[in-house]
């Protein structure tokens, strides 16, 4: 891949084609929107080996405020500039932060609580990345919820964001996919939501007034749409930013650790 900068515009090439990302100035958006052109995400053939060289924490004189933008050819006829990934597409409406806020690599990944892989990944990769890569500070994770196999996953993600208001998101997390035991037969279900939030000692008053008022029923819709922008039609997908190099890699299914392990340690060693 080589980088080039000319009065704000950053040139890459992938594969032979070449691509340009410019500072998108809010001011004037209808004449001044600035767009990349990249290959589709679809994430059952490609997903896993896209390197996005886009800058989501700002090169040269480009400050973070800056949207920058992304157009998919999604290889259909749409109208230009249908689909448009920004920063925040990655980052927002997910889970609070677990690890070092100051790390300089981000692990984000698309899952449902009750997809078999989703739990494969974490029991077989997820507790090696959390000691060897998240206690010690060199990368964090958020996890985004996307919810495509049943009632019981939008059921489980609420419970999680509720667990959240009183710190313990992640233990939730955990707690789930620690009871997993398979897809849309009931053990993600009211009684078990309850269970869980007891042994993560919850106050039990506000975590179901939590649910029952479906609080976070609209940000996990949102993260699920953000999915959708992304071209993900299958959990886990993950997505590995770098604030030093500047890439995101994809990473498609329940991959070994070996996988995750060699891109961080690619964008730490740069």
């Amino acid at each position: 891949m080589v980088v080039k900068d000319s009065n704000n515009e950053f040139t890459f090439s992938i594969e032979g084609k070449d691509y340009t990302i410019s500072e998108k100035n809010n001011s004037n958006k209808k004449d001044q929107k600035q767009i990349l052109h990249a290959p589709s995400l679809t994430i059952g053939a490609i997903i896993s080996g896209i390197c996005i060289a886009i800058v989501f924490f700002g090169i040269g004189g480009i400050s973070e405020s800056s949207n920058l933008l992304i157009e998919k050819d999604m290889g259909v006829e749409k109208p230009l500039g249908s689909e448009q990934i920004t920063q925040e597409t990655l980052l927002e409406n997910g889970s609070v932060i677990l690890g070092n806020p100051n790390a300089s690599i981000t692990l984000i990944e698309f899952g449902d609580y009750q997809c078999h892989f989703c739990n494969v990944y974490y029991h077989n990769t997820g507790h090696k990345i959390y000691e060897n890569y998240i206690m010690t500070g060199k990368v964090k994770v958020i996890f985004k919820d996307y919810t495509i196999i049943g009632p019981d996953s939008v059921r489980a993600a609420h419970a999680a964001h509720c667990a959240s208001e009183q710190g313990k998101f992640w233990e939730y997390h955990n707690t789930l996919y620690e009871n997993w035991a398979g897809e849309n037969n009931g053990w993600a279900g009211d009684e078990n939501i309850i269970k869980f939030a007891q042994h993560v000692n919850l106050n039990m008053d506000d975590f179901i007034e939590c649910n029952v008022g479906k609080k976070y029923e609209q940000k996990i819709a949102a993260s699920n749409s953000d999915a959708q922008k992304l071209g993900i039609t299958g959990t886990p997908a993950f997505f590995v930013m770098s604030s030093t190099t500047q890439q995101v890699e994809g990473i498609t299914g329940a991959q070994p650790y070996e996988t995750f392990e060699k891109i961080f340690n690619s964008m730490l060693e740069s």
